[in-house]
């Protein structure tokens, strides 16, 4: 068993605060690269545990660098705090807005930046009660959910002090993968043209909206000769004003995922030429806006293992049957409700409360937690903070992030990073065997940000 007592100990000590500083993030949502408040909160509160703090970190004003200790291993605990737009959601089990239309916490960040606030508070009581040298650093990352926030701190030199790397996530399972999740390039495509009466002087029009459209059509065909885990979709930005007015101004949304960059950049390339050719055939002129992109996940076998065992040995949350009851309210609205019943897996607990084994299995999201995996040796963690069936980037989720469920699978989340990265404060040859493994898994390739220095970074909304 283990004997990670000071850490677990520290972060029970903090926990009325950890849960009220989550639930001010919930109350007060802030889009990606807009999160002002929730940044400075958490500063704070890193402050007055004893952290040098660095706000505005890798020139990204809503970024944290906070570190604590002295010497090696230097262990980095990543954290997020960005919202979804549109998510808004009471504290109920019916769809029910708190503003409409409002983002909310669909993908539980305000969990997220408090879980790897928990972990360090308890990693530095851990190293101080067992007289360990040892680094302590706090990332605090913004832009998560545009998948470009650690991408953008990485093109200014993040995450290379570090030795090992840690993320959490929310999830509806206490769970690790060694699979792959995708990586992404994310452009918006502009199409000018001129504008016309359509039915007086059609011929005079040159239509950004046709340009768009036969965009779509290029890249609806490109699909068929892409590799198997190539991913290509789109929203429409812009789409012109009315039926009788050629529009002169369209403008499509397009994400490039695949399992590897090799596979984005190239696909990516052949949908800018695709556009290229749209613009040609409707003589539009063609702007693209590069947003950025990702690395697909490279989760560390080492680090991995040592986060498993750090989720057996931490004791899991206990639900009440108030809790138990609001899960099962969500379970049963859930689009995937009548395939979980038939599995069996809605007959005992409403929300996951064993650890899973190790996963084999390959992921079609994306998360800029890639980036780092290419950097430095990384594992993700996902621990229980929502009701089993529910949806990713749902109400639901919002709904059980702000309060006790959410609550209880951040704090298990926190006491598991800090546990798993005293493993390794413990055993320098593990830190040494880990890096061995990044070593061969990158086989002599290095970082190389997907971003150009010319893409600006994004800056909060006044």
């Amino acid at each position: 068993m283990n004997n990670y007592t000071a850490a677990y100990q520290a972060i029970d000590r903090e926990a009325e605060h950890l849960i009220n500083l989550a639930g001010k993030i919930w109350e007060t949502p802030e889009i990606a690269y807009n999160e002002v408040n929730a940044c400075a909160w958490i500063a704070e509160a890193l402050k007055g545990y004893g952290f040098e703090v660095e706000v505005g970190a890798s020139n990204l004003p809503t970024a944290i660098r906070a570190t604590w200790g002295k010497g090696h291993p230097v262990i980095g605990i990543l954290g997020e705090y960005d919202a979804l737009p549109g998510m808004s959601q009471k504290v109920c089990t019916h769809k029910d807005p708190v503003v409409v239309g409002a983002p909310g916490q669909g993908c539980a960040h305000n969990l997220l930046g408090i879980t790897s606030l928990g972990a360090v508070i308890g990693m530095k009581a851990e190293l101080e009660a067992k007289g360990l040298e040892g680094t302590v650093v706090y990332y605090g990352c913004p832009g998560e959910e545009v998948l470009t926030g650690k991408a953008f701190m990485a093109r200014e030199g993040a995450f290379r002090d570090l030795d090992i790397a840690l993320s959490w996530h929310g999830s509806t399972m206490n769970m690790l993968t060694d699979g792959t999740m995708t990586g992404l390039n994310s452009a918006i495509f502009h199409f000018k043209g001129r504008t016309a009466h359509a039915g007086g002087d059609p011929h005079n029009g040159r239509s950004a909206l046709d340009a768009a459209e036969l965009m779509s059509v290029g890249a609806n065909y490109l699909r068929e000769h892409v590799t198997s885990d190539v991913r290509i979709h789109y929203v429409y930005k812009e789409a012109g004003t009315a039926p009788n007015i050629v529009p002169d101004k369209a403008s499509v949304w397009y994400y490039v995922r695949a399992f590897s960059r090799e596979a984005i950049e190239d696909t990516y390339a052949r949908l800018v030429k695709v556009a290229e050719g749209a613009a040609h055939m409707t003589e539009t002129e063609l702007e693209v806006e590069f947003l950025g992109g990702c690395y697909n996940t490279l989760n560390n076998k080492v680090v991995l293992q040592a986060v498993h065992e750090a989720m057996k040995e931490t004791e899991l949350p206990k639900y009440t049957e108030e809790e138990q009851a609001f899960a099962r309210e969500l379970n049963e609205q859930s689009p995937q409700y009548e395939a979980y019943k038939a599995q069996g897996m809605l007959e005992g607990s409403q929300i996951h409360d064993g650890v899973l084994d190790i996963l084999h299995q390959k992921g079609y999201g994306s998360t800029d937690v890639g980036d780092v995996m290419h950097i430095v040796p990384c594992a993700q963690v996902m621990t229980a903070c929502y009701n089993l069936a529910a949806p990713g980037h749902s109400w639901q989720i919002t709904a059980c992030s702000g309060m006790s469920i959410g609550h209880k699978g951040m704090l298990y989340g926190a006491k598991v990073l800090a546990a798993a990265a005293a493993k390794f404060y413990e055993d320098p040859a593990l830190v040494e065997k880990a890096k061995a493994e990044f070593a061969e898994e990158m086989r002599g390739k290095t970082y190389n940000c997907p971003i150009p220095k010319e893409v600006p970074i994004p800056q909060p909304q006044k």
